[in-house]
């Protein structure tokens, strides 16, 4: 029995310490001090950012991707066979159109064109004194017609070898940069071999395709801007020519634009990534995305106003990569709160940290 009121004594010592050392010591005073003003503060207000919304243009654009190609590009062939004789190019250098680039041996066909050129000259002197004698009825009209022939026929001899001639030489269709050269001086070259690539890219050539829908806001004369990876800077071309018919599969429509490319940044064969202008809103508000929260029937945005928070239902429209159109429910001149936005209730008290613009 003495030892059951010994334990119920430990017992009530042990709890009225515990009480003591919670509530009464110096670190139970520190705790229930830090506990109270944690519920201060999480009473207090909300520290936010806000932002003057005001109303901007803004264009409406579709990202899609295309391919840069050539103004002109060409592989050059020789006509006829035979040895190279001479090479006038060098290798990724500019060339005018016109200008020699390869020659093949013609030697052959050079002594046969003086030939007929020495009989030319015999050939027209005859001609010449059968039509003086013929006006004088000196000699008939079948001699004066026979020597006319002739000299005829040597012409014609001579316009043939002269063809021949000019397909022994290789000129620049147009102008261009030559690529790499793919024979040699002395080597032989037939009709099938290739000599280089002449491209010309300024401008250059932008082909994409543009979904079915769009059709009516596309035309001839339209203005894209696309970049490439190569470079950091912004291109714009305008659309020249549409292809006539959808494809059946994609259900989309060719375009093709030109762009000025004087510098020679545009690189055939490139990747293009271009922004197509839908249309131009020239009066709109546009907020940042993460200002916007979405609800089961509508979106609604806080307003800071006097201190609180105040919930406001809004419609959305056009969406960017950062931002997004308010068509209804704010107004310019409205602060809006874009930050702390988790921590926000309707009616809560807010603190304004900073005012973007």
């Amino acid at each position: 029995m003495k030892a059951k009121y010994i334990i119920y004594t430990l017992l009530a010592l042990l709890v009225v310490f515990l009480i003591y050392n919670k509530f009464f010591s110096k670190r139970g005073k520190q705790n229930s001090a830090a506990a109270a003003g944690k519920g201060k503060r999480k009473n207090g207000p909300v520290s936010v950012n806000v932002m003057v919304v005001n109303d901007t243009a803004v264009s409406n654009q579709i990202d899609i991707t295309g391919t840069i190609d050539a103004n002109e590009r060409v592989n050059l062939i020789s006509q006829t066979a035979g040895n190279i004789t001479g090479i006038y190019f060098t290798e990724g250098t500019r060339v005018q159109k016109g200008q020699l680039l390869v020659k093949v041996y013609n030697q052959d066909l050079q002594a046969s064109l003086q030939q007929y050129q020495a009989q030319m000259v015999l050939a027209r002197d005859i001609n010449n004194r059968n039509k003086i004698l013929y006006q004088k009825e000196a000699v008939s009209k079948e001699e004066y017609q026979t020597s006319q022939s002739s000299l005829q026929s040597l012409q014609a001899q001579a316009d043939v070898v002269k063809a021949q001639i000019s397909r022994t030489e290789i000129r620049a269709p147009f102008s261009g940069v030559i690529g790499l050269r793919n024979v040699s001086p002395g080597g032989y070259l037939s009709p099938s071999t290739s000599i280089a690539t002449l491209v010309n890219i300024d401008p250059a050539k932008v082909t994409f395709s543009v979904p079915e829908r769009y059709l009516p806001i596309i035309g001839m004369g339209s203005k894209v801007s696309f970049m490439v990876e190569s470079s950091r800077e912004t291109f714009k071309a305008t659309v020249y020519a549409i292809e006539p018919a959808l494809d059946a599969i994609s259900r989309t429509i060719t375009v093709r634009a030109k762009s000025p490319n004087p510098k020679n940044v545009l690189t055939a064969g490139a990747f293009a990534k271009i922004k197509l202008t839908l249309d131009q809103i020239p009066k709109t508000i546009m907020v940042p995305t993460e200002c916007v929260i979405p609800d089961l029937k509508s979106s609604k945005i806080y307003l800071y106003k006097n201190g609180i928070a105040v919930a406001r239902d809004v419609k959305t429209d056009l969406r960017t990569d950062t931002k997004i159109q308010i068509i209804d429910g704010l107004k310019a001149g409205d602060s809006i709160i874009v930050s702390g936005l988790i921590q926000i209730r309707p009616k809560a008290p807010v603190r304004i940290l900073k005012v973007i613009k």
